[in-house]
């Protein structure tokens, strides 16, 4: 009987493990999905030079030529009806909340996902954002929108492991920030459309040390799956209950086995 209870309990730990391996390679793309619409992990990979336009006067620059210091990505694009505008706003809020200075400890790289947009539209939709942040008063220079060709959109898209895709005039996508170091290396994703102040605070500090740290969210990303139908995130309801059947099955099987030990104990001891 113990030998037999020991063999279920390695079976399930195997089984616990094979499955926490397989959510480990989907976090950093070890299997590729070039189709799936998502957020594919980077973390420790350089930004490769990619051309765009700057939004501000229309020059046309290189990407790392902007970054000296810890940069913030997100991608939207302007006519967006669904998570862009949720995105930006949770961007705006926490960058008018955290006590990092922005300009000075980090800036913000917005890019268009979309082609057709033009500068000037984005320009007027930066100032948008950058209004609404009320309580500092921070400068336009420092929160940097792009556009650029399909060719430099997808280089910059692939390089930091965000997957779109077309659907008419509109773009199936994820919601999430990337942290780049200012040696060009990516060093965090936060996932969602709201931050808290606290870790973008320590995305910044790690980036500027160069340190690249796993996403703090990767339970509430490992529950939730991106619908690019509703454009919004759902419960992955059957990876959740395989995962909690998987954990009551082996706190089972260790008190059965650690119950059966202490019975025999005590019944000895009479």
């Amino acid at each position: 009987m113990k030998k037999r209870l020991f063999f279920s309990l390695l079976v399930v730990i195997l089984f616990s493990a094979n499955s926490k391996n397989a959510f480990s390679q989907e976090k950093y793309n070890v299997i590729p999905k070039p189709d799936k619409i998502g957020i594919y992990e980077h973390l420790g990979a350089t930004l490769p030079d990619v051309y765009m336009i700057n939004n501000a006067d229309s020059s046309r620059v290189n990407i790392n030529d902007l970054i000296d210091k810890p940069t913030v990505f997100s991608f939207i694009y302007y006519s967006c009806p669904g998570l862009c505008s949720p995105l930006l706003g949770g961007l705006s809020e926490v960058i008018e909340k955290t006590d990092m200075v922005l300009g000075i400890d980090y800036q913000v790289i917005t890019i268009s996902m979309n082609a057709d947009d033009r500068p000037s539209l984005g320009k007027a939709k930066k100032k948008n954002y950058v209004d609404a942040i009320k309580t500092k008063k921070i400068s336009e220079k420092d929160w940097i929108w792009l556009t650029g060709d399909s060719a430099a959109i997808a280089k910059i898209t692939d390089a930091l492991g965000f997957k779109f895709k077309r659907d008419g005039k509109d773009f199936a996508h994820a919601a999430a920030i990337m942290v780049v170091s200012p040696k060009k290396k990516i060093t965090r994703y936060l996932n969602g459309t709201y931050f808290l102040e606290f870790d973008l605070k320590m995305a910044i500090v790690e980036a500027a040390d160069e340190k690249v740290s796993p996403t703090i969210n990767k339970v509430l990303k490992f529950c939730f799956s991106y619908d690019p139908t509703g454009k919004k995130y759902v419960m992955n309801i059957t990876r959740v209950s395989a995962s909690l059947i998987l954990i009551f099955a082996a706190i089972f099987l260790v008190f059965m086995i650690f119950g059966k030990k202490r019975k025999r104990k005590f019944g000895s001891s009479k």
